[in-house]
């Protein structure tokens, strides 16, 4: 299938990605934005921002639209909560975004460490603002407890896609498990803004993507965001459409109507694109 006109990205400087990168690597840290081939990595590298993936490089699960190694992952870093917050130090950040591979492997699913990276960051600053991207803990309420407790300002997980497409897109997830853990995240501390994404161009139809946005308001979720789906390689599921920028815009107006207090929707929209701004919106209303 031939992108259309609407999908393109300007090449950017080689010499922004390489420092970037280079100070990473001088950390040993990972980023979505590399192992997962976002189509923003250059636009952010250059504006000294990124998504820190933490536990590691490799996930335990095989959701066939991302492009994360699926291997047995290495023992934890004990010095990556650390080396974060050095990089958030170094890059001056006031805004930080935590996500993670799954790692089904590890009895809390990772969520202490997900609490001493965040306590890492806020021993640098108050004023810095944290939103971690969590995986679905396999349901579990009490790694979520752990994370909330650490006290980050956004808690995003994404759906990812609709229902009927969970067995093809994320066979080892469950729909009702993500829906539930966005629903107890506002009963733990009905203060968090929470905050989840969708990708389009699967197979899903206009009708199923607005019934997610209803189910995602009626468990309480601030902030939506909505983006094309891109193939990562060849060995990940095939784009099925690409979605017109005027479709996006519908559905923005869509999840605005149903009372979300930010939404952006886009072709390039990725989770944790512009992740301060959406934030900033949403306390503006």
């Amino acid at each position: 299938m031939n992108l259309p006109s609407w999908i393109r990205k300007k090449i950017p400087p080689p010499q922004s990605l390489r420092e970037m990168k280079e100070l990473l690597r001088s950390l040993s840290l990972h980023t979505v934005c590399e192992e997962a081939g976002c189509p923003n990595i250059g636009e952010c590298f250059s504006q000294k921002t990124a998504t820190f993936l933490i536990l590691g490089d490799k996930c335990t699960r095989s959701c066939s639209f991302c492009g994360v190694r699926k291997e047995n992952p290495a023992p934890l870093d004990p010095e990556e909560p650390r080396n974060i917050a050095r990089a958030v130090q170094k890059l001056r950040l006031e805004y930080v975004v935590i996500t993670s591979v799954t790692r089904d492997d590890l009895a809390d699913g990772g969520a202490s460490h997900f609490a001493l990276t965040i306590k890492e960051i806020k021993g640098l600053a108050n004023e810095i603002r944290i939103e971690v991207l969590v995986p679905d803990f396999n349901g579990s309420l009490s790694p979520l407890r752990r994370v909330i407790e650490a006290g980050p300002h956004v808690l995003n997980h994404n759906l990812e896609t609709v229902p009927r497409l969970y067995p093809e897109v994320r066979p080892e997830a469950d729909y009702l498990h993500s829906l539930g853990l966005l629903r107890e995240t506002k009963r733990l501390d009905p203060d968090i803004c929470t905050k989840s994404g969708l990708m389009l161009g699967l197979g899903e139809t206009s009708e199923e993507v607005t019934g997610v946005m209803r189910d995602l308001r009626g468990a309480g979720c601030d902030i939506l965001t909505i983006g094309q789906y891109l193939r990562p390689s060849s060995q990940n599921m095939p784009v099925k459409k690409y979605i017109a920028p005027k479709e996006f815009k519908e559905y923005e107006e869509t999840g605005k109507s149903l009372g979300f207090l930010a939404v952006a929707s886009s072709p390039f929209v990725r989770s944790s694109y512009q992740a301060h701004e959406m934030l900033a919106d949403s306390q503006r209303l």
